[in-house]
Protein backbone atom coordinates (compact mmCIF):
# COMPACT_ATOMS: atom_id res chain seq x y z
CA UNK A 1 0.00 0.00 0.00
CA UNK A 2 1.22 3.42 -0.87
CA UNK A 3 2.25 5.62 2.46
CA UNK A 4 -0.03 7.99 1.42
CA UNK A 5 -3.11 5.58 2.33
CA UNK A 6 -1.01 4.82 5.52
CA UNK A 7 -0.98 8.54 6.60
CA UNK A 8 -4.81 8.90 5.81
CA UNK A 9 -5.66 6.15 7.94
CA UNK A 10 -3.58 7.83 10.69
CA UNK A 11 -4.59 10.98 10.18
CA UNK A 12 -8.26 9.91 11.00
CA UNK A 13 -7.02 7.99 13.90
CA UNK A 14 -5.23 11.06 15.13
CA UNK A 15 -8.97 12.62 14.37
CA UNK A 16 -10.77 10.14 16.89
CA UNK A 17 -8.50 10.56 19.44
CA UNK A 18 -9.52 14.42 19.62
CA UNK A 19 -13.25 13.36 19.38
CA UNK A 20 -11.93 11.04 22.18
CA UNK A 21 -11.24 14.23 24.32
CA UNK A 22 -14.46 16.23 23.92
CA UNK A 23 -16.63 13.28 25.61
CA UNK A 24 -18.82 14.16 28.44
CA UNK A 25 -20.10 12.24 31.23
CA UNK A 26 -20.74 8.92 31.17
CA UNK A 27 -24.10 6.22 31.70
CA UNK A 28 -24.86 3.34 30.12
CA UNK A 29 -29.19 2.32 30.82
CA UNK A 30 -31.89 4.07 28.68
CA UNK A 31 -34.50 6.48 30.08
CA UNK A 32 -38.15 5.69 29.53
CA UNK A 33 -40.74 8.83 29.12
CA UNK A 34 -44.00 7.95 30.32
CA UNK A 35 -46.74 9.88 28.70
CA UNK A 36 -48.50 12.39 31.27
CA UNK A 37 -51.35 11.11 33.09
CA UNK A 38 -50.22 7.55 33.07
CA UNK A 39 -49.81 6.12 36.67
CA UNK A 40 -46.02 5.72 37.77
CA UNK A 41 -42.87 7.53 37.76
CA UNK A 42 -43.17 9.91 34.43
CA UNK A 43 -39.15 9.45 34.11
CA UNK A 44 -37.77 6.19 34.74
CA UNK A 45 -34.06 5.02 33.76
CA UNK A 46 -33.36 1.56 33.83
CA UNK A 47 -29.73 -0.58 33.39
CA UNK A 48 -28.79 -4.28 33.61
CA UNK A 49 -26.46 -4.40 37.02
CA UNK A 50 -25.13 -8.09 37.85
CA UNK A 51 -27.53 -9.59 35.64
CA UNK A 52 -30.41 -8.07 37.14
CA UNK A 53 -32.87 -4.85 35.88
CA UNK A 54 -32.62 -1.86 38.09
CA UNK A 55 -34.92 0.97 37.70
CA UNK A 56 -34.74 4.13 39.41
CA UNK A 57 -37.93 7.39 39.05
CA UNK A 58 -35.79 10.61 38.01
CA UNK A 59 -36.92 13.85 37.90
CA UNK A 60 -36.77 15.63 34.48
CA UNK A 61 -33.44 17.45 34.41
CA UNK A 62 -32.02 14.17 35.84
CA UNK A 63 -34.01 12.51 32.67
CA UNK A 64 -32.81 14.98 30.53
CA UNK A 65 -28.39 14.76 31.92
CA UNK A 66 -28.88 10.95 31.44
CA UNK A 67 -29.98 11.08 28.20
CA UNK A 68 -27.14 13.03 27.39
CA UNK A 69 -24.68 10.95 29.11
CA UNK A 70 -26.45 7.69 27.37
CA UNK A 71 -25.30 9.38 24.00
CA UNK A 72 -21.73 9.88 25.09
CA UNK A 73 -21.74 6.55 25.84
CA UNK A 74 -22.76 5.29 22.70
CA UNK A 75 -20.67 7.79 21.00
CA UNK A 76 -17.82 6.11 22.75
CA UNK A 77 -18.60 2.88 22.10
CA UNK A 78 -18.62 4.31 18.00
CA UNK A 79 -15.39 5.67 18.47
CA UNK A 80 -13.71 2.74 20.39
CA UNK A 81 -14.44 0.38 17.90
CA UNK A 82 -13.77 2.41 14.55
CA UNK A 83 -9.87 3.23 16.62
CA UNK A 84 -9.35 -0.61 17.38
CA UNK A 85 -10.15 -1.18 13.29
CA UNK A 86 -7.78 1.63 12.51
CA UNK A 87 -5.33 0.43 14.96
CA UNK A 88 -5.11 -3.26 12.95
CA UNK A 89 -5.39 -1.66 9.61
CA UNK A 90 -2.17 0.85 10.34
CA UNK A 91 -0.48 -2.25 11.92
CA UNK A 92 -0.89 -4.39 8.74
CA UNK A 93 0.16 -1.32 6.55
CA UNK A 94 3.22 -0.40 9.24
CA UNK A 95 4.91 -3.58 9.67
CA UNK A 96 5.65 -6.65 7.24
CA UNK A 97 3.69 -9.39 7.13
CA UNK A 98 5.20 -12.62 8.34
CA UNK A 99 5.62 -15.47 6.33
CA UNK A 100 2.64 -17.73 6.25
CA UNK A 101 1.85 -20.80 3.80
CA UNK A 102 -1.46 -18.78 3.67
CA UNK A 103 -2.25 -15.02 4.00
CA UNK A 104 -3.64 -13.85 6.93
CA UNK A 105 -7.30 -12.64 5.83
CA UNK A 106 -8.85 -9.16 6.64
CA UNK A 107 -11.44 -11.10 8.31
CA UNK A 108 -9.56 -13.04 10.89
CA UNK A 109 -8.48 -9.41 11.77
CA UNK A 110 -11.84 -7.88 11.87
CA UNK A 111 -11.38 -5.66 9.00
CA UNK A 112 -14.44 -6.39 6.60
Amino acid sequence: MPPSRLATLEERYAQLRRDLAHIGYLSHGSVYRRPAGQPGARFTWSSKVQGKTVSLALSEDQAEWLEQAIAEHRKLKKLLTEMRRLSRKIMRLRFPDTERRTPLNKKVLRLI
